[in-house]
Parts: structure tokens; C-alpha cells; sequence
């Protein structure tokens, strides 16, 4: 018989929606940062956390393909029930192909969030820095281009995924 567990599949998201997820985890580690910022320096604490959480949405989106059962435009945007639900974004799409993937998000409910708990710098290190290693653990030939976030002071989101035609991926 042996010591090692079996890996726990990470369920969290669905049940409790990615919003309460991610308010759960800011009160967590913004006291836990802020104490480490205090100990070792607030940059070097901040470039750990934010290479930290680039590392962890890399591989979540790895684990998201494989669970949506491909890596395409429509499962990705099949996989945003996750992040909209209870109504945490609202979001405009302008196009939908195989080959392109156009929204805009013009309610972001965790900017909100993050703001209503004095931490939208940390906000978008714990959130917003995730939607480009996400994208490409999603789909390694994927491509994202966002200008302009609701939590930097933009009237909204502008998320432009490319992603490669059969064959090419």
C-alpha cells in the first residue's frame, strides 16, 4: 500500500462558481502577501505571486481543454459558464467562428469584488493576469490579445482570441 494520495481533481469551480472562488482566495492571500511584502519586499513578493499564478492558469487551462473535450473557439467559450456564473461577467459577443473568438466583457462582477476589498492591484495579478497563460494552456497555438481591463479603469474588456484552423494546431 502506498503514502501517496491519489490526485484530487479540482471540482471547487464548478460547485461554487470561479467568483466565490476567487473572493475566497483573496481573503486568504492578501493578508498572507501583505505579511510576506512586509518580511521580504512588496515587488519581490508581487513578481513571485503573479509568476505563481501565470504557472497555475497555464495549467488549468490545460485541464479545462481535456475536460470540455477539445481545444477549440467553441469550447472555450462553452468553458465561460464557469466564469459567469451567478451573473460574475457579462459579456458581448461580436464573433464566433472556428477560427476567432470576439467578446466583450462590460460587467465584470470580480473587479467589483476586488475593488469592494481594497485590493484591485492585487486584484489583477490574482485574476486579470491569468487570461494569457490560461489561453495558451487552453490551446498552445491560441492566440489573446486584450487591451484594456474594467478593474484598470476601462469602460470594459476587450478579449480578441485567435485560434489556429483544423489542422494547424
Amino acid at each position: 500500500m502506498s503514502d501517496e494520495a491519489e490526485p484530487l481533481p479540482d471540482t471547487l469551480t464548478q460547485r461554487i462558481g470561479v467568483l466565490a472562488r476567487r473572493e475566497t482566495e483573496a481573503r486568504v492571500l492578501a493578508p498572507v502577501i501583505e505579511a510576506l511584502a512586509g518580511a521580504f519586499g512588496r515587488d519581490q513578493v508581487l513578481d513571485i505571486v503573479r509568476d505563481t499564478i501565470i504557472r497555475i492558469a497555464n495549467e488549468q487551462g490545460g485541464e479545462l481543454a481535456e475536460a470540455m473535450g477539445g481545444d477549440g473557439s467553441g469550447e472555450f467559450l462553452d468553458s465561460m459558464k464557469y466564469w459567469r456564473q451567478d451573473g460574475a461577467l457579462e459579456i458581448d459577443v461580436l464573433e464566433h467562428t472556428d477560427a476567432k473568438l470576439d467578446f466583450n466583457v462590460t460587467r465584470c462582477r470580480y473587479a467589483e469584488m476586488y475593488r469592494a476589498l481594497g485590493i484591485p492591484e492585487l486584484g489583477a495579478i490574482l485574476s486579470c493576469n491569468r487570461d494569457f497563460a490560461f489561453a495558451e494552456g487552453f490551446n498552445k497555438d491560441a492566440k489573446l490579445t486584450r487591451t484594456q481591463t474594467i478593474l484598470s479603469g476601462a469602460g470594459h474588456c476587450d478579449f480578441r482570441f485567435r485560434f489556429p484552423e483544423d489542422g494547424d494546431g
